[in-house]
Protein backbone atom coordinates (compact mmCIF):
# COMPACT_ATOMS: atom_id res chain seq x y z
CA UNK A 1 0.00 0.00 0.00
CA UNK A 2 1.43 3.39 -0.97
CA UNK A 3 0.98 6.85 0.40
CA UNK A 4 -1.17 7.74 -2.61
CA UNK A 5 -3.96 5.40 -1.51
CA UNK A 6 -7.18 7.06 -0.47
CA UNK A 7 -7.28 7.50 3.31
CA UNK A 8 -10.84 6.18 3.36
CA UNK A 9 -9.46 2.82 2.18
CA UNK A 10 -6.78 2.92 4.86
CA UNK A 11 -9.42 3.28 7.56
CA UNK A 12 -11.49 0.25 6.55
CA UNK A 13 -11.59 -2.47 9.16
CA UNK A 14 -11.10 -0.14 12.11
CA UNK A 15 -13.33 2.47 13.66
CA UNK A 16 -14.83 4.39 10.77
CA UNK A 17 -14.21 8.11 10.89
CA UNK A 18 -17.46 9.15 9.28
CA UNK A 19 -19.82 11.59 10.98
CA UNK A 20 -22.48 8.95 11.37
CA UNK A 21 -20.26 6.53 13.25
CA UNK A 22 -18.87 9.12 15.64
CA UNK A 23 -22.04 10.76 16.91
CA UNK A 24 -22.76 9.18 20.27
CA UNK A 25 -26.36 8.34 21.18
CA UNK A 26 -25.47 9.36 24.72
CA UNK A 27 -25.76 12.97 25.85
CA UNK A 28 -22.21 14.33 25.72
CA UNK A 29 -21.29 17.60 27.36
CA UNK A 30 -20.04 19.18 24.16
CA UNK A 31 -22.01 19.97 21.03
CA UNK A 32 -18.96 19.77 18.79
CA UNK A 33 -19.58 17.90 15.56
CA UNK A 34 -17.17 15.10 14.72
CA UNK A 35 -14.31 15.87 12.39
CA UNK A 36 -14.69 14.92 8.77
CA UNK A 37 -11.61 13.25 7.33
CA UNK A 38 -9.50 15.59 5.25
CA UNK A 39 -8.89 12.82 2.70
CA UNK A 40 -5.77 12.93 0.56
CA UNK A 41 -5.54 16.67 1.11
CA UNK A 42 -4.80 16.27 4.82
CA UNK A 43 -1.55 17.64 6.13
CA UNK A 44 -0.62 14.24 7.58
CA UNK A 45 -0.91 10.67 6.35
CA UNK A 46 -1.16 7.60 8.64
CA UNK A 47 2.48 6.63 8.31
CA UNK A 48 5.28 7.27 10.79
CA UNK A 49 7.37 9.27 8.32
CA UNK A 50 4.46 11.68 7.84
CA UNK A 51 3.48 11.88 11.51
CA UNK A 52 6.96 13.00 12.56
CA UNK A 53 6.40 16.31 10.78
CA UNK A 54 4.83 18.18 13.67
CA UNK A 55 6.66 20.49 16.04
CA UNK A 56 6.48 20.43 19.82
CA UNK A 57 3.79 23.03 20.63
CA UNK A 58 5.26 26.39 21.52
CA UNK A 59 2.82 26.70 24.42
CA UNK A 60 4.31 23.52 25.90
CA UNK A 61 7.88 24.67 25.36
CA UNK A 62 6.97 27.84 27.21
CA UNK A 63 4.73 26.35 29.90
CA UNK A 64 6.93 23.45 31.08
CA UNK A 65 4.72 22.41 34.01
CA UNK A 66 1.42 20.55 34.08
CA UNK A 67 -0.78 18.66 36.54
CA UNK A 68 -2.97 15.63 36.00
CA UNK A 69 -5.20 13.54 38.24
CA UNK A 70 -5.62 9.84 38.86
CA UNK A 71 -9.21 9.74 40.08
CA UNK A 72 -11.36 6.66 39.74
CA UNK A 73 -12.79 3.59 41.44
CA UNK A 74 -9.33 2.74 42.79
CA UNK A 75 -9.53 5.78 45.09
CA UNK A 76 -12.16 3.97 47.18
CA UNK A 77 -10.06 1.12 48.64
CA UNK A 78 -7.21 3.67 48.83
CA UNK A 79 -4.68 1.03 49.72
CA UNK A 80 -1.32 -0.29 48.63
CA UNK A 81 2.06 0.86 47.41
CA UNK A 82 0.52 1.50 44.00
CA UNK A 83 -3.15 2.21 44.50
CA UNK A 84 -4.05 2.09 40.81
CA UNK A 85 -2.90 -1.54 40.62
CA UNK A 86 -4.90 -2.62 43.66
CA UNK A 87 -7.63 -4.38 41.64
CA UNK A 88 -5.14 -6.25 39.47
CA UNK A 89 -3.24 -7.46 42.52
CA UNK A 90 -6.30 -8.51 44.48
CA UNK A 91 -7.41 -10.87 41.69
CA UNK A 92 -4.03 -12.14 40.45
CA UNK A 93 -1.72 -12.15 43.49
CA UNK A 94 -3.38 -13.96 46.41
CA UNK A 95 -0.31 -13.55 48.63
CA UNK A 96 -0.06 -9.80 48.05
CA UNK A 97 -0.85 -7.23 50.71
CA UNK A 98 -3.57 -5.90 48.45
CA UNK A 99 -5.37 -9.24 48.21
CA UNK A 100 -5.08 -9.89 51.94
CA UNK A 101 -6.36 -6.40 52.74
CA UNK A 102 -9.28 -6.80 50.34
CA UNK A 103 -10.45 -10.07 51.88
CA UNK A 104 -9.91 -8.91 55.46
CA UNK A 105 -11.77 -5.64 54.87
CA UNK A 106 -14.53 -6.53 52.41
CA UNK A 107 -14.82 -10.30 52.51
CA UNK A 108 -14.21 -13.04 49.90
CA UNK A 109 -13.73 -11.96 46.30
CA UNK A 110 -16.59 -14.23 45.29
CA UNK A 111 -18.95 -11.93 47.20
CA UNK A 112 -17.30 -8.50 46.87
CA UNK A 113 -15.44 -7.65 43.68
CA UNK A 114 -13.96 -4.50 42.23
CA UNK A 115 -17.31 -3.49 40.68
CA UNK A 116 -18.80 -3.25 44.18
CA UNK A 117 -16.64 -0.20 44.94
CA UNK A 118 -18.44 1.87 42.31
CA UNK A 119 -21.34 3.04 44.55
CA UNK A 120 -18.72 4.29 47.03
CA UNK A 121 -17.04 6.37 44.33
CA UNK A 122 -19.48 9.21 44.88
CA UNK A 123 -17.68 12.39 43.83
CA UNK A 124 -20.09 14.13 46.23
CA UNK A 125 -17.68 17.05 46.75
CA UNK A 126 -16.15 17.17 43.27
CA UNK A 127 -15.76 20.79 42.20
CA UNK A 128 -14.00 21.04 38.83
CA UNK A 129 -13.65 24.81 39.06
CA UNK A 130 -11.94 24.46 42.43
CA UNK A 131 -9.51 21.92 40.95
CA UNK A 132 -8.74 24.15 37.98
CA UNK A 133 -8.19 27.20 40.18
CA UNK A 134 -5.82 25.20 42.40
CA UNK A 135 -3.83 23.97 39.40
CA UNK A 136 -3.56 27.50 38.02
CA UNK A 137 -2.46 28.83 41.42
CA UNK A 138 0.15 26.06 41.58
CA UNK A 139 1.72 27.50 38.45
CA UNK A 140 0.63 24.78 36.04
CA UNK A 141 0.12 25.77 32.41
CA UNK A 142 -1.73 22.60 31.38
CA UNK A 143 -3.85 20.11 33.29
CA UNK A 144 -6.41 17.35 32.95
CA UNK A 145 -7.68 13.96 34.08
CA UNK A 146 -6.86 10.35 33.44
CA UNK A 147 -9.62 9.63 30.94
CA UNK A 148 -9.58 5.88 31.53
CA UNK A 149 -7.18 3.85 33.63
CA UNK A 150 -6.27 0.19 33.31
CA UNK A 151 -9.49 -0.70 35.13
CA UNK A 152 -11.72 0.14 32.16
CA UNK A 153 -13.94 2.69 33.93
CA UNK A 154 -14.27 5.73 31.67
CA UNK A 155 -14.51 9.23 33.11
CA UNK A 156 -16.77 10.52 30.34
CA UNK A 157 -20.12 9.53 28.86
CA UNK A 158 -18.77 7.08 26.31
CA UNK A 159 -20.98 5.19 23.88
CA UNK A 160 -18.68 2.19 24.17
CA UNK A 161 -19.60 1.19 27.72
CA UNK A 162 -22.26 1.81 30.33
CA UNK A 163 -19.50 1.51 32.92
CA UNK A 164 -18.57 5.16 33.08
CA UNK A 165 -18.65 8.08 35.51
CA UNK A 166 -21.65 9.69 33.82
CA UNK A 167 -23.78 6.57 34.35
CA UNK A 168 -22.36 5.21 37.61
CA UNK A 169 -20.51 6.43 40.70
CA UNK A 170 -20.45 10.25 40.52
CA UNK A 171 -22.98 10.18 37.64
CA UNK A 172 -21.27 13.21 36.13
CA UNK A 173 -19.35 13.80 32.93
CA UNK A 174 -16.06 14.33 34.75
CA UNK A 175 -14.13 14.86 31.54
CA UNK A 176 -16.53 17.47 30.21
CA UNK A 177 -16.71 19.39 33.47
CA UNK A 178 -12.94 19.47 33.84
CA UNK A 179 -12.43 20.50 30.23
CA UNK A 180 -14.70 23.49 30.72
CA UNK A 181 -13.11 24.49 34.04
CA UNK A 182 -9.48 24.00 33.03
CA UNK A 183 -9.81 25.86 29.75
CA UNK A 184 -11.88 28.50 31.53
CA UNK A 185 -8.91 29.20 33.81
CA UNK A 186 -6.63 29.71 30.81
CA UNK A 187 -4.86 26.35 30.92
CA UNK A 188 -4.32 23.89 28.11
CA UNK A 189 -6.23 20.63 28.46
CA UNK A 190 -4.61 17.20 28.77
CA UNK A 191 -6.23 13.77 28.73
CA UNK A 192 -4.34 10.65 29.83
CA UNK A 193 -5.10 7.18 28.50
CA UNK A 194 -4.09 3.92 30.17
CA UNK A 195 -6.81 1.81 28.61
CA UNK A 196 -4.54 -0.22 26.32
CA UNK A 197 -3.43 -2.15 29.42
CA UNK A 198 -7.04 -3.06 30.21
CA UNK A 199 -6.59 -6.17 28.06
CA UNK A 200 -4.47 -7.90 30.68
CA UNK A 201 -5.39 -5.97 33.84
CA UNK A 202 -8.21 -8.31 34.94
CA UNK A 203 -7.93 -12.13 34.71
CA UNK A 204 -11.16 -12.52 32.75
CA UNK A 205 -10.46 -16.22 32.28
CA UNK A 206 -10.83 -16.84 36.04
CA UNK A 207 -14.39 -18.13 36.51
CA UNK A 208 -14.17 -18.08 40.30
CA UNK A 209 -14.71 -14.33 40.47
CA UNK A 210 -16.89 -11.67 38.90
CA UNK A 211 -14.12 -10.82 36.41
CA UNK A 212 -14.97 -14.06 34.61
CA UNK A 213 -18.70 -13.39 34.46
CA UNK A 214 -19.84 -12.14 31.01
CA UNK A 215 -22.44 -10.02 32.78
CA UNK A 216 -19.65 -7.66 33.89
CA UNK A 217 -17.48 -7.74 30.79
CA UNK A 218 -18.33 -4.10 30.08
CA UNK A 219 -16.11 -3.23 33.04
CA UNK A 220 -13.63 -6.08 33.23
CA UNK A 221 -13.27 -6.72 29.51
CA UNK A 222 -14.22 -9.50 27.13
CA UNK A 223 -13.32 -12.95 28.37
CA UNK A 224 -10.14 -14.26 26.74
CA UNK A 225 -7.41 -16.75 27.51
CA UNK A 226 -4.24 -15.64 29.31
CA UNK A 227 -1.51 -14.59 26.90
CA UNK A 228 -3.89 -13.95 24.02
CA UNK A 229 -3.24 -10.86 21.90
CA UNK A 230 -5.81 -8.05 21.83
CA UNK A 231 -8.54 -8.81 19.31
CA UNK A 232 -10.15 -6.55 16.73
CA UNK A 233 -13.06 -5.59 18.99
CA UNK A 234 -10.68 -4.43 21.71
CA UNK A 235 -8.50 -2.50 19.26
CA UNK A 236 -11.50 -0.86 17.60
CA UNK A 237 -12.81 0.29 20.97
CA UNK A 238 -9.36 1.47 22.01
CA UNK A 239 -9.21 3.81 19.03
CA UNK A 240 -12.91 4.65 19.12
CA UNK A 241 -12.68 5.96 22.67
CA UNK A 242 -9.75 8.17 21.75
CA UNK A 243 -11.56 9.61 18.75
CA UNK A 244 -14.66 10.18 20.87
CA UNK A 245 -12.66 12.20 23.40
CA UNK A 246 -10.82 14.16 20.71
CA UNK A 247 -14.09 15.01 18.98
CA UNK A 248 -16.02 16.06 22.06
CA UNK A 249 -13.40 17.48 24.43
CA UNK A 250 -10.65 18.77 22.09
CA UNK A 251 -7.59 17.99 24.25
CA UNK A 252 -4.32 19.80 23.60
CA UNK A 253 -2.30 16.77 24.74
CA UNK A 254 -3.12 13.09 24.54
CA UNK A 255 -0.88 11.24 26.99
CA UNK A 256 -0.32 7.48 26.70
CA UNK A 257 0.83 4.96 29.29
CA UNK A 258 3.04 1.94 28.65
CA UNK A 259 0.20 -0.33 27.49
CA UNK A 260 0.41 1.39 24.11
CA UNK A 261 2.96 -1.27 23.15
CA UNK A 262 0.06 -3.77 22.90
CA UNK A 263 -1.67 -1.83 20.14
CA UNK A 264 -1.12 -2.76 16.52
CA UNK A 265 0.86 -0.23 14.53
CA UNK A 266 -2.00 0.55 12.12
CA UNK A 267 -4.30 1.61 14.97
CA UNK A 268 -1.66 3.88 16.45
CA UNK A 269 -0.83 5.47 13.12
CA UNK A 270 -4.44 6.09 12.16
CA UNK A 271 -5.37 7.60 15.49
CA UNK A 272 -2.39 9.97 15.59
CA UNK A 273 -3.07 10.87 11.95
CA UNK A 274 -6.70 11.67 12.81
CA UNK A 275 -5.75 13.74 15.87
CA UNK A 276 -3.04 15.73 14.09
CA UNK A 277 -5.16 16.43 11.02
CA UNK A 278 -8.12 17.55 13.11
CA UNK A 279 -5.85 19.90 15.07
CA UNK A 280 -4.41 21.29 11.82
CA UNK A 281 -7.90 22.08 10.53
CA UNK A 282 -8.76 23.75 13.86
CA UNK A 283 -5.47 25.66 13.98
CA UNK A 284 -4.49 24.04 17.28
CA UNK A 285 -0.99 23.08 18.46
CA UNK A 286 -1.26 19.59 19.92
CA UNK A 287 1.00 16.69 20.78
CA UNK A 288 0.97 13.11 22.05
CA UNK A 289 3.28 11.55 24.59
CA UNK A 290 4.48 7.97 24.75
CA UNK A 291 6.82 5.74 26.75
CA UNK A 292 9.84 3.77 25.57
CA UNK A 293 9.52 3.36 21.79
CA UNK A 294 5.77 2.75 21.70
CA UNK A 295 5.59 5.37 18.96
CA UNK A 296 8.40 5.96 16.52
CA UNK A 297 10.91 8.68 17.58
CA UNK A 298 9.75 12.16 16.75
CA UNK A 299 6.01 11.42 16.83
CA UNK A 300 5.18 13.36 19.96
CA UNK A 301 7.25 13.49 23.13
CA UNK A 302 8.92 10.68 25.04
CA UNK A 303 7.74 10.32 28.65
CA UNK A 304 9.96 9.10 31.49
CA UNK A 305 7.82 7.69 34.29
CA UNK A 306 9.22 8.70 37.67
CA UNK A 307 12.37 9.62 35.79
CA UNK A 308 14.88 12.27 34.86
CA UNK A 309 17.66 12.65 32.32
CA UNK A 310 21.22 12.75 33.61
CA UNK A 311 22.30 15.22 30.94
CA UNK A 312 20.74 17.78 28.65
CA UNK A 313 19.06 16.18 25.63
CA UNK A 314 18.62 17.38 22.05
CA UNK A 315 14.91 16.49 21.90
CA UNK A 316 12.31 17.61 24.43
CA UNK A 317 11.04 15.03 26.91
CA UNK A 318 8.50 14.91 29.73
CA UNK A 319 8.30 13.24 33.11
CA UNK A 320 5.16 11.95 34.73
CA UNK A 321 5.73 11.80 38.45
CA UNK A 322 3.40 11.91 41.42
CA UNK A 323 3.09 14.23 44.37
CA UNK A 324 2.98 11.30 46.79
CA UNK A 325 6.25 9.98 48.16
CA UNK A 326 6.12 6.67 46.33
CA UNK A 327 4.16 5.53 43.32
CA UNK A 328 0.58 5.30 44.58
CA UNK A 329 -0.75 7.62 41.83
CA UNK A 330 -4.33 7.29 43.06
CA UNK A 331 -5.39 8.39 46.55
CA UNK A 332 -4.09 6.09 49.28
CA UNK A 333 -4.83 6.64 52.96
CA UNK A 334 -1.93 7.73 55.17
CA UNK A 335 0.51 7.92 52.28
CA UNK A 336 3.46 10.27 52.51
CA UNK A 337 4.12 13.14 50.14
CA UNK A 338 7.16 14.60 48.46
CA UNK A 339 8.50 17.72 50.12
CA UNK A 340 8.11 21.09 48.45
CA UNK A 341 11.88 21.16 48.02
CA UNK A 342 11.82 17.85 46.13
CA UNK A 343 9.05 19.11 43.86
CA UNK A 344 10.70 22.46 43.13
CA UNK A 345 14.22 21.12 42.58
CA UNK A 346 12.78 18.31 40.44
CA UNK A 347 11.10 20.87 38.20
CA UNK A 348 14.24 23.00 37.94
CA UNK A 349 16.44 20.01 37.12
CA UNK A 350 14.14 18.78 34.37
CA UNK A 351 13.76 22.19 32.74
CA UNK A 352 17.55 22.67 32.65
CA UNK A 353 17.88 19.43 30.66
CA UNK A 354 15.19 20.23 28.06
CA UNK A 355 12.40 18.47 29.93
CA UNK A 356 8.86 19.19 31.09
CA UNK A 357 7.12 18.09 34.29
CA UNK A 358 3.67 16.47 34.52
CA UNK A 359 2.82 16.13 38.21
CA UNK A 360 0.08 13.76 39.37
CA UNK A 361 -2.38 14.32 42.20
CA UNK A 362 -4.75 11.63 43.50
CA UNK A 363 -8.10 13.03 44.75
CA UNK A 364 -10.23 11.27 47.36
CA UNK A 365 -13.33 9.32 46.26
CA UNK A 366 -15.56 12.26 47.22
CA UNK A 367 -13.59 14.49 44.83
CA UNK A 368 -11.55 16.51 47.32
CA UNK A 369 -7.81 17.05 46.92
CA UNK A 370 -5.91 15.79 50.01
CA UNK A 371 -4.81 18.73 52.10
CA UNK A 372 -1.07 17.81 52.08
CA UNK A 373 -1.17 17.75 48.28
CA UNK A 374 -3.02 21.07 48.17
CA UNK A 375 -0.45 22.68 50.47
CA UNK A 376 2.43 21.50 48.30
CA UNK A 377 0.82 22.67 45.09
CA UNK A 378 0.22 26.13 46.51
CA UNK A 379 3.83 26.25 47.75
CA UNK A 380 5.04 25.45 44.24
CA UNK A 381 2.88 28.31 43.01
CA UNK A 382 4.44 30.64 45.57
CA UNK A 383 7.92 29.65 44.36
CA UNK A 384 6.98 30.11 40.71
CA UNK A 385 5.50 33.55 41.33
CA UNK A 386 8.96 34.66 42.46
CA UNK A 387 11.13 32.52 40.20
CA UNK A 388 8.91 31.58 37.28
CA UNK A 389 10.86 33.64 34.78
CA UNK A 390 13.66 31.05 35.12
CA UNK A 391 11.14 28.35 34.07
CA UNK A 392 8.45 29.71 31.75
CA UNK A 393 9.49 30.58 28.23
CA UNK A 394 13.08 29.53 28.79
CA UNK A 395 15.43 27.35 26.79
CA UNK A 396 18.21 25.08 27.96
CA UNK A 397 21.54 26.87 28.04
CA UNK A 398 24.93 25.69 26.75
CA UNK A 399 25.45 23.82 30.03
CA UNK A 400 22.62 22.21 31.96
CA UNK A 401 24.12 21.67 35.38
CA UNK A 402 27.09 21.60 37.68
CA UNK A 403 27.64 20.14 41.12
CA UNK A 404 28.43 16.91 42.94
CA UNK A 405 24.95 15.45 43.50
CA UNK A 406 24.06 12.92 40.79
CA UNK A 407 21.31 10.46 40.05
CA UNK A 408 22.47 6.86 40.05
CA UNK A 409 21.16 6.02 36.58
CA UNK A 410 19.46 7.53 33.57
CA UNK A 411 15.90 7.30 32.28
CA UNK A 412 12.59 6.19 33.77
CA UNK A 413 12.20 5.06 37.37
CA UNK A 414 15.42 6.77 38.45
CA UNK A 415 13.77 9.41 40.60
CA UNK A 416 15.50 9.59 43.97
CA UNK A 417 13.72 11.49 46.71
CA UNK A 418 16.63 10.92 49.08
CA UNK A 419 18.94 13.26 47.15
CA UNK A 420 20.28 16.12 49.22
CA UNK A 421 21.40 18.94 46.99
CA UNK A 422 24.27 21.18 48.06
CA UNK A 423 25.01 24.87 47.34
CA UNK A 424 27.38 23.60 44.64
CA UNK A 425 24.47 22.05 42.71
CA UNK A 426 23.37 24.60 40.13
CA UNK A 427 21.01 24.38 37.13
CA UNK A 428 20.91 26.72 34.13
CA UNK A 429 18.26 28.06 31.78
CA UNK A 430 18.11 31.11 29.54
CA UNK A 431 15.69 33.52 27.87
CA UNK A 432 16.37 36.56 25.73
CA UNK A 433 19.27 38.51 27.28
CA UNK A 434 19.10 36.63 30.59
CA UNK A 435 20.94 33.60 31.90
CA UNK A 436 19.44 31.98 34.99
CA UNK A 437 21.61 30.07 37.45
CA UNK A 438 19.45 28.30 40.03
CA UNK A 439 21.25 27.21 43.18
CA UNK A 440 19.47 24.18 44.61
CA UNK A 441 20.43 24.82 48.26
CA UNK A 442 21.02 28.07 50.14
CA UNK A 443 24.72 28.89 49.75
CA UNK A 444 25.31 31.07 52.79
CA UNK A 445 27.35 34.22 52.17
CA UNK A 446 28.43 33.52 48.59
CA UNK A 447 27.96 31.31 45.55
CA UNK A 448 30.65 30.01 43.22
CA UNK A 449 29.67 29.02 39.68
CA UNK A 450 32.47 27.14 37.98
CA UNK A 451 30.78 26.65 34.60
CA UNK A 452 30.94 30.38 33.82
CA UNK A 453 34.66 31.05 34.30
CA UNK A 454 36.89 31.30 31.17
CA UNK A 455 38.96 28.12 30.80
CA UNK A 456 40.42 28.16 27.30
CA UNK A 457 39.21 25.83 24.57
CA UNK A 458 37.17 23.62 26.94
CA UNK A 459 35.06 26.49 28.21
CA UNK A 460 31.42 27.16 27.31
CA UNK A 461 30.82 30.03 29.70
CA UNK A 462 30.95 33.82 29.66
CA UNK A 463 33.46 36.57 29.06
CA UNK A 464 33.45 38.99 32.02
CA UNK A 465 32.59 41.76 29.57
CA UNK A 466 29.32 39.98 28.69
CA UNK A 467 27.79 40.54 32.13
CA UNK A 468 25.81 43.73 32.59
CA UNK A 469 24.23 43.02 35.99
CA UNK A 470 23.27 40.22 38.39
CA UNK A 471 20.43 40.01 40.88
CA UNK A 472 18.65 37.26 42.79
CA UNK A 473 14.98 36.91 41.89
CA UNK A 474 12.71 38.02 44.71
CA UNK A 475 15.35 40.27 46.26
CA UNK A 476 16.28 43.90 45.67
CA UNK A 477 19.56 43.61 47.55
CA UNK A 478 22.59 44.35 45.35
CA UNK A 479 24.78 41.42 44.30
CA UNK A 480 28.55 41.80 44.06
CA UNK A 481 30.43 39.49 41.71
CA UNK A 482 33.88 38.78 40.40
CA UNK A 483 35.67 36.20 38.28
CA UNK A 484 38.44 34.20 39.92
CA UNK A 485 40.53 31.58 38.18
CA UNK A 486 38.09 28.91 39.28
CA UNK A 487 34.62 30.43 39.38
CA UNK A 488 32.27 33.35 39.10
CA UNK A 489 31.81 34.28 42.76
CA UNK A 490 28.63 36.10 43.78
CA UNK A 491 27.43 37.43 47.10
CA UNK A 492 24.00 36.40 48.41
CA UNK A 493 21.26 38.57 49.90
CA UNK A 494 21.03 38.80 53.66
CA UNK A 495 17.40 37.66 53.53
CA UNK A 496 16.27 34.57 51.62
CA UNK A 497 13.69 35.52 48.99
CA UNK A 498 12.06 32.08 49.11
CA UNK A 499 12.46 28.70 50.78
CA UNK A 500 13.62 26.40 47.99
CA UNK A 501 16.07 26.87 45.10
CA UNK A 502 17.46 30.36 44.56
CA UNK A 503 17.76 31.98 41.17
CA UNK A 504 20.50 34.36 40.06
CA UNK A 505 19.42 36.32 37.01
CA UNK A 506 22.46 37.34 34.97
CA UNK A 507 21.71 40.06 32.44
CA UNK A 508 23.97 39.83 29.44
CA UNK A 509 25.11 42.51 27.03
CA UNK A 510 26.90 42.55 23.74
CA UNK A 511 30.58 42.91 24.65
CA UNK A 512 31.65 44.83 21.53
Amino acid sequence: MTATCNRRDLLKGGVALSTASLVSPLALASDRTPFRSAGDGGRFQPFWNSLRNIAVPQWLRDGKFGIYTHWGIYSVPAYGKNGTWYAHNMYTKPDSDDAKHQIATYGPLEKFGYKDFIPMFTGSRFDPDEWAELFRNAGARFAGPVAEHHDGFAMWNTKYSEWNAAKMGPKRDVMGELEKAIKGHGLKFLTAFHHAAHWFYFPTWDKRYDVGNPRYSGLYGEIHEPGALPDKKFLDEWKGKLIEVVDHYSPDVVWFDFGLRLIQQWYKETFVDYYFNRAAVEGKEVTVTYKNHNLTPGVGINDLELGQELEMTYAEWITDTTIDAGSAWGYVKDIGFKSVNELVTGLVDRVSKNGFLLLNVGPKPDGTIPEPARERLLAMGDWLRINGEAIYGTSPWLVAAEGPTKLAKNGPFNENNALHYTPQDIRFSCRDEYLYATVLAWPGDSTSITSLVPKGDTWAGLYPSEIESIRMLGSEEPIKWEFTKEALVLTTPRVKPCNDAFVYRIKLKRPF
